[in-house]
């Protein structure tokens, strides 16, 4: 491609509203345009670097066995209805009725349809194993899109699904993608690493995340730099520090805490840590109510707590519904005397003593309060980890940062299969459920991911497998015939050895060529000007900002020997 022809919009101003480097260099180096919230235009670049990055997926899911499909992402709603997710994707959904009035939606993933396609067509567990996956796009009502192309609205997923007699074979299934994913990332040149995740709405007994450290990142990942310990923070769990409470146990009291209604205002008013203190949390779980108890200077887990109700139906109870059940106002709240209502406590309450919570009558607390002697509650871990707490494999203080999420696998076990009554005749003759994983990529996530990892204050500096162009041959003389010849020359033989090659022919100064060049990432910059006089020419490499000048006869040879250099 001649830059000439190209279309490439840059734009020398940061955009405004761009918060993250991806979102602010992706939209200056003409890659990406917004057309409303969280929905975007891939131009020529990024769909130059899609489709490789798309590549590369195809052939590590076709190495592996997988076969490709192509499902509608316009789904009835029935087959939604026969797993039960029509109504758990809420307004995540988009949801629409065609002209007869039927129910439809725009698909946020496709278990429902290859779990249809399977219950159909498959009848024997001689027909097992099946690895099946596409790249399609999908669709999610976000709340509230931003950082460009990682929060989205409409997005291009590699989903796929293994299908199995056992849950031996489930097993075998997953750990080939696993390995197929570590080898799909290491070839887009992503710093990655796997951990621990919750499956959420997707189902199923284990799931792991394949996420990219970054701070744009909206997951948040706990891990452990001596022994390796890694898991999603709504999945992490650690060991506590000992907290020192006062010896023996004495009888509860109340105290007059006028106005004090945070953990702060409490501690501060009463002159004690927050660790001493018993957050109460009020929850409306499926129509009923809930007390939870936490330690004063913790946070609730939601997806623990989910997943220890077994419901992610819950939501926190209204001021007025709060009054109405404990006779008083949030931050007056404790579980002492509560007879009428479920209570669960986290771990990290047991074994505690004389602490403090309210004492459900406004402007009162008790102090001195035991839990299994002024209270009883199951215990279950349903807080977050938080920075410095002791990993509970080894004790080593854990970090935890931002990480965005590039690919999730898991073990869907029989949940669709269940529902949805896939079955096949096993080796006795009898009908034995499907057993099912499920495994997603999100294809602008890789890109968006590449270039929050590597970019500098030129621009984005992409790795060679995924960069829409490998060599941009620039040259400074386009008026002069004997600079021309040669630059076309190396055009063409850089293409004929597989080389990528963007040949920047335009009229204009050297350093907007040079700005522009930087600004997109390309790899290596073959330089044509005033050196030729002098039978050479030089080649810059964008990662390193190194310039090495060549005799033109090497030149080819020295861009071969670069690109080489770089591990993909």
């Amino acid at each position: 491609m001649r830059w000439s022809k190209l279309f490439v919009p840059t734009l020398r101003d940061v955009p405004a509203d761009a918060e993250v480097a991806s979102h602010r260099l992706l939209l200056r180096a003409g890659y990406i345009r917004q057309l409303g919230a969280g929905i975007y235009s891939c131009l020529p670049l990024a769909r130059r670097s899609i489709l490789k990055i798309e590549q590369i997926i195809r052939e590590e899911m076709d190495r592996m066995g997988g076969q490709e499909f192509y499902l509608p992402a316009l789904n009835p709603d029935d087959i939604w209805k026969e797993s039960g997710r029509w109504e758990a994707m809420g307004d995540n959904m988009f949801r629409l009725k065609d002209r007869t009035g039927r129910d439809l939606c725009l698909g946020m993933t496709h278990e429902e349809v290859f779990t249809s396609i399977a219950r159909d067509e498959i009848r024997s567990y001689r027909n097992l194993p099946q690895i099946w996956y596409q790249i399609q796009v999908k669709f999610r009502d976000e709340p509230r899109p931003k950082s460009g192309l990682l929060r989205v609205r409409q997005f291009t997923m590699k989903d796929s699904y293994s299908f199995d007699i056992d849950r031996k074979g489930l097993d075998h299934s997953y750990d080939l993608h696993e390995q197929a994913y570590r080898k799909i990332f290491e070839r887009c040149g992503l710093e990655y690493l796997v951990v621990q995740a919750a499956s959420g709405a997707m189902g199923g007994s284990e799931s792991e995340e394949f996420v990219v450290f970054s701070d744009a990142g909206e997951d948040w990942v706990v891990s452990c730099s001596k022994c390796g310990y890694a898991a999603n923070l709504e999945r992490a769990v650690s060991n506590l520090e000992q907290v020192a409470d006062p010896d023996g146990t004495s009888q509860f009291s109340e105290v007059h805490t006028p106005g004090q209604k945070t953990i702060e205002e409490v501690s501060t008013f009463l002159k004690i840590p927050k660790s001493r203190q018993i957050k109460s949390l009020v929850l409306i779980v499926e129509n009923n109510p809930y007390l939870i108890l936490l330690r004063g200077d913790h946070q609730l887990s939601e997806p623990k707590l989910a997943g220890v109700l077994s419901s992610e139906i819950f939501r926190p109870a209204m001021p007025d519904e709060i009054r109405e059940i404990f006779g008083a106002d949030p931050g007056s709240l404790g579980p002492v005397g509560i007879k009428e209502i479920r209570v669960l406590a986290d771990k990290a309450l047991e074994g505690r003593r004389n602490l403090v919570c309210g004492a459900n009558r406004d402007d009162y607390h008790l102090v001195n309060v035991t839990p299994e002697v002024d209270f009883t509650a199951p215990y279950a871990d349903i807080r977050e980890v938080q920075e410095g707490d002791p990993c509970s494999s080894c004790g080593t203080p854990v970090k935890v940062a931002k990480a965005i999420e590039v690919g999730h696998i898991f073990k869907l076990g029989l949940k669709y299969s269940s529902s949805m009554k896939a079955t096949v005749l096993n080796a006795e003759g009898q009908e034995s459920p499907l057993v099912m994983g499920s495994y997603g990529i999100g294809v602008e996530r890789i890109l968006a991911a590449a270039v929050e990892l590597y970019n500098d204050d030129l621009g984005i500096v992409l790795p060679r497998s995924i960069a829409p162009y490998q060599v941009v041959i620039t040259l400074l003389r386009p008026d002069d015939e004997e600079h021309r010849a040669l630059a076309e020359d190396f055009y063409e033989q850089l293409n004929a050895r597989g080389i990528d090659c963007l040949l920047d022919d335009r009229d204009e100064r050297p350093g907007v060529k040079f700005k522009d060049a930087e600004l997109i990432g390309i790899p290596l910059r073959l330089t044509l000007g005033r050196k030729l006089t002098q039978g050479e020419v030089e080649v810059f490499s964008r990662a390193d900002r190194e310039t090495v000048t060549v005799p033109t006869t090497e030149a080819l040879e020295a861009v071969e020997k670069i690109l080489n250099q770089f591990p993909l």
